[in-house]
């Protein structure tokens, strides 16, 4: 069975300010106070795995055990079909040290032109893991499918959002209300069976 999280605070292991506040408004309704690892300072630890829920896994891990909290670790990255599935696991570092996603963004595009791509689809993917200070994790894992757009459009969410538009929907993440985005994307479907999990 899974361990349960019952209040208190949690440790969200990202230093991307876009993350951690997509998190904390996702945890405010279970009355857990959603503390970012920056705020700690904390370090960031080298994303050495080839998956999502590897690197996941190292975040929140590492997070758990400098503070002594349960920790809560985003992976998350665009997968575009005509890259074969690049950026990925890399699409934080396609931003370089400055995390400029309007570089990230531009690269992304410059490569599908160069690979002559015949189709915009792609997926974006998220990986939570819960980790606990004695070693004990989980893994929850979402998706959303959609395509890529180009020019971006939209100043709402963060990364390459203003390029992607879900399945079924006209708006980039990048135009959606935060509520709207926050009810179907790769981010909400990993946390719709965390809370089922853990907090449900």
């Amino acid at each position: 069975m899974t361990r349960r999280l019952v209040g208190g605070k949690l440790v969200v292991a990202s230093h991307n300010p876009g993350k951690v506040h997509e998190i904390a408004t996702l945890m405010a309704p279970f009355n857990i106070q959603a503390i970012s690892a920056s705020s700690l300072k904390l370090a960031e630890p080298e994303e050495t795995e080839a998956t999502f829920a590897g690197n996941a896994l190292i975040k929140a891990k590492a997070a758990a055990i400098a503070s002594k909290l349960p920790a809560l670790s985003d992976d998350s990255g665009l997968c575009v079909d005509a890259l074969d599935g690049q950026p990925g696991v890399y699409s934080a570092r396609w931003a370089g040290p400055a995390k400029d996603f309007q570089l990230a963004m531009l690269t992304l595009h410059e490569r599908m032109q160069q690979a002559n791509a015949t189709t915009y689809n792609a997926h974006f993917t998220c990986a939570l893991a819960l980790a606990w200070p004695d070693g004990e994790s989980e893994v929850f894992e979402g998706e959303v499918a959609g395509e890529i757009v180009w020019p971006p459009r939209g100043n709402l969410g963060f990364g390459y959002d203003p390029i992607f538009v879900p399945e079924g929907y006209a708006l980039t993440f990048g135009e959606m209300p935060p509520a709207q985005k926050h009810g179907m994307s790769h981010r909400a479907r990993a946390f719709k069976k965390f809370v089922s999990a853990c907090l449900g």
